[in-house]
């Protein structure tokens, strides 16, 4: 019998709560590039040994780091002086016997890949520089893969999942996925891919910071980039008033933005990004596995992106959580907010925790041992079919940037 805990949880929900803060990096974010890309080569990896070997071999693709690169930004187009580098780093397995397989080609040519998709203004080919530091994996971690059964934990470590969303959480996923979907930039060419979205909410006021980076070829002035930007703020407000139901909602953009100031006084980029010549990302610093940064919330402190799915729980674990959570707070009524931790210890097997808890808010008149056995049920099917959800986690089913 697996270590499963219910109990309850005696606090006040978090909407319920005078106050909430979270925040959203988006596409082109220095940071969710770097989670986003390490993510689609472990899966591209993950792709590659199965085809070759019949099984997925140990890798870990999750210390990236997106190194800024140097621009000009000026009205009506700026230039590029010296490339983006991006650098891919930790373990992985380069050779099977006498077969070895070019990861250095799969790892550059998957980051391209993605670039090309997502960055409507990055040259993957002119824009960025790339560094391969995958070194082969320890013995012990590499052995962790041949044994038999359920894989071995990769590392002991924890993980925490909740559900559902605030309305504040839900919006900023929202907005942020709005302001870089088809539509807005159809509509709105001189945005770019780099937003940042922070909500803060006192009570039933909600008060949202968009940052979002203009791109310079299509600004002609500095008159021109404010009477753009207040064109953007309208369809923001307008959106906002749409999906959102806060006795009021305030909107800035661009707060450090400065009028007669000229190009010090705007957000300008010449690729979208502020990566192009300003910051820096690096894996682990940006959303947690269900899209936030919920500061309000027990978060888990591993970086998901980029881990293997097999048999690291740095991963697996991490977006586990949120699905029982999710699953638990969906199929089991009387419940207002549910937590779901589980703690692995490494080289023990993953579906086998050393525990797996579930906190519970109940709703008023609920009564635990009404419901306890249900989610023990829940988390006990969820952690005998753990093999399944690996399986999505490599497929990119399950989003985790």
């Amino acid at each position: 019998m697996r270590p499963i805990a219910v109990y309850e949880l005696r606090q006040t929900p978090l909407e319920e709560r005078a106050m909430e803060i979270v925040e959203r990096k988006g596409l082109g974010h220095p940071d969710t590039i770097c989670d986003s890309i390490m993510n689609e080569v472990s899966n591209r990896i993950s792709e590659v040994y199965l085809k070759k070997f019949g099984r997925i071999l140990h890798h870990n693709i999750d210390k990236g780091l997106l190194v800024a690169g140097e621009v000009e930004t000026r009205f009506g187009g700026g230039i590029v002086n010296k490339p983006m580098l991006l650098v891919f780093g930790d373990r992985a397995t380069y050779k099977v016997g006498d077969e070895e397989i070019d990861l250095n080609d799969i790892v550059i040519g998957t980051a391209k890949d993605w670039i090309r998709k997502h960055l409507r203004f990055v040259d993957p080919d002119v824009h960025l520089r790339y560094q391969v530091e995958l070194k082969r994996g320890s013995e012990a971690l590499v052995d962790l893969f041949e044994r038999g059964g359920a894989p071995g934990a990769n590392d002991t470590s924890a993980a925490v999942g909740f559900a559902p969303l605030t309305r504040t959480e839900e919006l900023v996923l929202k907005v942020e996925k709005y302001l870089n979907s088809r539509e807005f930039k159809r509509d709105f060419p001189e945005t770019g891919e780099d937003v940042k979205v922070m909500g803060f909410r006192k009570n039933r006021e909600l008060h949202l910071t968009v940052s979002m980076a203009f791109v310079d070829r299509f600004i002609e002035s500095e008159s021109d980039y404010f009477r753009r930007k207040e064109e953007v703020l309208e369809e923001i407000l307008e959106y906002v008033s749409e999906n959102s139901d806060f006795e009021k909602v305030n909107v800035y953009l661009n707060t450090a933005d400065e009028r007669g100031r000229g190009l010090g006084g705007v957000y300008l980029t010449v690729l979208g990004t502020s990566a192009d010549g300003a910051d820096c990302g690096q894996v682990g610093r940006g959303n947690r596995v269900n899209g936030i940064i919920p500061l309000y919330r027990p978060t888990s402190s591993e970086a998901a992106a980029g881990k293997n799915p097999v048999n690291h729980v740095g991963k697996i674990y991490n977006a586990l959580t949120y699905r029982m959570a999710n699953e638990i707070y969906r199929s089991i009524t009387g419940i207002r907010e549910a937590y779901v931790w589980l703690l692995s210890q490494i080289g023990k097997p993953i579906d086998s925790p050393q525990i797996a808890s579930a906190e519970l808010i109940l709703e008023p008149g609920v009564k635990l041992d009404s419901i306890k056995e249900d989610v023990i049920d829940l988390m006990d099917r969820e952690l005998e079919n753990i093999g399944d959800f690996c399986l999505k986690l490599m497929r990119g089913e399950v989003e985790i940037c």
